[in-house]
């Protein structure tokens, strides 16, 4: 790892940066998933629908993830100086941004389009996974984001994040967010009657990532712009900001039940009661 490690490759000189490429293999394979996932009976939305949604999902997390970053974490900084707000290469995206700018456009889509709100949140949920997984792996590459001090035998010595072996906390991050998200919303997916209970999928998702960021904040180095938080809570912006999703999540999977009612499908010859 070295300083220019977050530089995967150039194109004529143009650098192509890997969380670049994990943005893009996180959308195409999260794509390429979802048209499974509506390939079954009762789905909320069409084909059309899903490349729709790609299209505006980009949109939501590129805006979103960067204003979510400028606005939870480093405001100062960037009242001081509103043109850095838009050099993107230069790295800040919060992932709490990103998710309220994917839940804007699936609000968008869902409206113009007149479908399931909650059941369209189900499905994407299912895919979000592989661009959280993706995102911190690029985080690692980059040796950034990592973790605190420590003397477990895996730590690590990140490049810029001085002499002291560090604890990976971005591989912990993508393997909770990644990988046991995935393999538990596949499951309820697959296995149980979950896709038709609007909102427990999503639910589910929300408290899974809420717990492992939170969980996994213990062993990240909180952001040095946002270190007051710590120091005056003992929580980091990091956890704060996750404590909603929790909260969320829960109502949202204990209410799901109710909510089930007989899902005439947009696309396909079945109806599920």
């Amino acid at each position: 790892m070295g300083e220019h490690s977050e530089v995967a490759f150039s194109v004529f000189g143009w650098p192509i940066r890997w969380y670049a490429l994990a943005y893009l293999a996180g959308i195409f394979l999260g794509y390429w998933y979802l048209l499974k996932l509506i390939a079954q009976p009762g789905a909320p939305m069409a084909r059309r629908h899903a490349d729709d949604m790609i299209f505006y999902a980009m949109l939501g997390i590129i805006l979103g993830g960067r204003l979510g970053y400028v606005l939870f974490y480093n405001l100062e900084s960037y009242l001081k100086q509103p043109v850095e707000i838009f050099k993107l290469w230069d790295g800040g995206m919060s992932l709490h941004g990103g998710v309220l700018g994917v839940l804007a456009a699936i609000w968008y889509v869902t409206r113009k389009e007149k479908l399931s709100f909650l059941r369209f949140c189900d499905y994407i949920a299912c895919v979000i996974p592989f661009g959280l997984f993706l995102g911190r792996l690029a985080n690692f590459v980059n040796g950034e984001l990592w973790g605190r001090v420590t003397a477990v035998p895996w730590a690590i010595i990140f490049p810029r994040g001085g002499l002291e072996p560090r604890h990976p906390s971005q591989l912990y991050e993508a393997g909770l967010e990644g990988i046991v998200m995935m393999a538990v919303l596949a499951f309820f997916f697959w296995r149980t009657d979950a896709r038709y209970k609007p909102g427990f999928l999503v639910g589910l998702a929300s408290l899974i990532y809420g717990l492992s960021r939170f969980t996994v904040e213990f062993f990240r180095e909180p952001d040095v712009q946002r270190q007051w938080v710590v120091d005056a809570t003992g929580l980091s912006m990091g956890q704060w900001l996750t404590v909603p999703m929790i909260v969320i999540g829960l109502w949202l999977i204990a209410t799901a039940k109710r909510r089930r009612q007989r899902v005439e499908p947009v696309a396909g010859p079945d109806a599920v009661a």
